[in-house]
């Protein structure tokens, strides 16, 4: 059976939002992310390139930032 595994973790994001003072409750009613992102990103599940590219924008930070590569 296919087990899946996850390689990317969004742990950053959520240092960077703290420490930038924004709320994901302000990512989706001020920047329009959709909630939906934000469950994915809490499960550590994929995004698109396209929100990753806007979450730097609205951050205003590098991927880095956001996620981590965790090798196996």
């Amino acid at each position: 059976m296919y087990e899946e595994l996850f390689m990317i973790s969004y742990a950053p994001f959520y240092k960077t939002l703290l420490s930038k003072g924004i709320t994901e409750y302000e990512l989706i009613y001020k920047h329009g992310l959709s909630s939906n992102t934000i469950n994915r990103m809490k499960h550590d599940k994929p995004i698109t390139t396209t929100t990753l590219d806007t979450l730097c924008f609205i951050l205003d930070c590098p991927v880095e930032d956001i996620l981590i590569y965790i090798a196996d």
